[in-house]
C-alpha cells in the first residue's frame, strides 16, 4: 500500500469505526438523513480534526501534527524516516527544496491536508497552511 493510501486507512477506517465507540451520538433514524458532505456518493464526510484529535489524547499529545508532516505520521504510527518521506513525494508529486528540508516537509504536510479534503475528509483550518 502506498504512504498517502496507509495514511487514509488510518485515517478513515477510524473515523468510520468511532460512531460506534462514541455513545452519545445519537444513532440515524429512517426518519433523519445521513449527512452528505464531502466524500461524494452520499458518504458521509470524515473529521479530519476530530479523529486525528483523538489519537493524539489516546497517546499523550501527538506533538505538532498539525502542522508536522514528521509527527503527523508518527501520530499515525507510521514510518516518518526520510526514505517515507521522499516515496510520499513522489506519490503526492511534491518537489519543494531539498529532501529532508524544512521546505519539502511543509509542502508534504500541505498536500497530504490538501488530499485528505479532496477524498472525503473535512480539514480544520488549524491544519491548513
Amino acid at each position: 500500500m502506498s504512504i498517502f493510501g496507509s495514511i487514509m486507512d488510518k485515517i478513515f477506517n477510524r473515523a468510520s469505526a468511532a460512531p460506534a465507540a462514541d455513545p452519545a451520538s445519537p444513532a440515524p433514524t429512517a426518519d433523519s438523513p445521513a449527512p452528505t458532505s464531502g466524500g461524494g456518493a452520499g458518504a458521509p464526510a470524515v473529521d479530519i480534526g476530530a479523529v486525528l484529535s483523538q489519537m493524539a489524547s489516546q497517546k499523550g499529545g501527538g506533538g505538532n501534527y498539525q502542522t508536522s508532516i514528521v509527527d503527523l505520521l508518527k501520530l499515525l504510527d507510521l514510518d516518518s524516516s526520510l526514505d517515507a518521506r521522499k516515496q510520499l513525494g513522489q506519490e503526492l508529486g511534491v518537489h519543494a527544496g531539498a529532501d529532508g528540508s524544512a521546505e519539502q516537509n511543509i509542502a508534504l504536510h500541505k498536500a497530504v491536508v490538501q488530499k485528505l479534503a479532496e477524498n472525503g475528509g473535512t480539514v480544520p483550518d488549524s491544519m491548513k497552511h
